[in-house]
């Protein structure tokens, strides 16, 4: 029997027009997927308790896994955060960018209990994409926005992984085409003048710690969950997935990279930014496809190849 719950998916550009009715939902307490340089969003009012709820609902997201909060600039993310000296700096060399910083959560926050999950802290980012700003200055508050998948699935860069893994959840998905970066952000925690990298991602390692100018200490996985995209299984095909496959046979979809060309490539040229932008939605491809596995070439450590890797073996667990 269908579902008498379930609602109508629309797809419309993220034009002026589209990015004013998206606003418009949030400012009603509904959800919207709105395009960011990282991945696609499920979006809601972060001050909207039972907006961020809808969210949690629609993704089959655990409770005890917090959301960022994606604002304007640094002063709309003052009405959230503590900032030090150190978080200031790291908000001006990377914002508007794919850096998300994990701040102590200010005692006044007008913000959802579910956003942060119980925590002290809040995720906070600000996004360097036109739809995604468009949407917040319209609502004029934080936006809490996951990506827009079903949880712990494969992560969406373009609208139409959104409606594959979300159709009837979510009421509108503004499209812009392909994300840009294709990982999701990286995550910097901050505690005691101190930082550590919670996820790899957007912004390579190096990148921070050349601002920093001393090393990060990478968070292990088997801490408690202090930010999104920190659980062990996360950005899972349907499919079963090797990895480090120089070679594949018949049953599987080879994605290749460099000197290995596989079924398609990640990057011809062993080109890492692109490999990173095209990442998910190869990974996409591959699940779509008549095959019965995905094997995936050898992806160096270094730069994004550090966030690829992670993302590709959290599939696998």
């Amino acid at each position: 029997m269908p579902d008498s719950t379930a609602q109508m998916t629309r797809v419309r550009a993220a034009d002026a027009a589209g990015i004013a009715e998206a606003a418009a939902l949030l400012a009603g307490g509904d959800i919207a997927a709105i395009p960011t340089e990282t991945v696609y969003g499920l979006a809601a009012d972060a001050e909207n308790a039972l907006a961020v709820a809808k969210v949690y609902a629609a993704k089959g997201r655990p409770g005890f896994n917090p959301l960022i909060v994606h604002v304007a600039d640094r002063a709309m993310a003052g009405r959230y955060a503590l900032f030090d000296p150190l978080a200031e700096q790291l908000a001006a060399a990377f914002w508007p960018g794919p850096l998300t910083l994990v701040l102590p959560l200010k005692p006044d926050a007008a913000v959802a209990a579910l956003v942060v999950a119980g925590l002290p802290t809040i995720a906070l980012r600000v996004p360097a994409h036109a739809a995604m700003q468009g949407v917040i200055r319209g609502l004029g508050r934080g936006v809490a926005a996951p990506s827009a998948n079903a949880s712990g699935r494969l992560s969406p860069t373009r609208a139409g992984h959104v409606v594959s893994s979300l159709d009837g959840r979510v009421p509108l998905v503004l499209d812009a085409g392909p994300c840009a970066a294709g990982l999701e952000s990286s995550i910097i925690g901050l505690a005691d003048g101190r930082a550590r990298l919670l996820r790899q991602g957007a912004v390579p390692r190096e990148a921070i710690e050349a601002m920093l100018g001393t090393p990060l200490v990478l968070a292990a996985d088997t801490e408690p969950v202090a930010a999104p995209g920190m659980l062990l299984g996360h950005y899972a095909p349907r499919l079963s997935l090797r990895l480090n496959a120089r070679t594949a046979d018949m049953r599987e979809f080879h994605i290749g990279f460099g000197p290995i060309p596989g079924d398609e490539s990640l990057s011809p040229s062993g080109d890492l930014a692109e490999a990173a932008a095209n990442l998910f939605d190869l990974l996409h491809r591959a699940d779509c496809s008549a095959r019965e596995s995905i094997a995936v070439a050898p992806i160096p450590e270094t730069g994004l190849g550090a966030a690829i890797n992670d993302r590709l073996h959290r599939a696998t667990r």
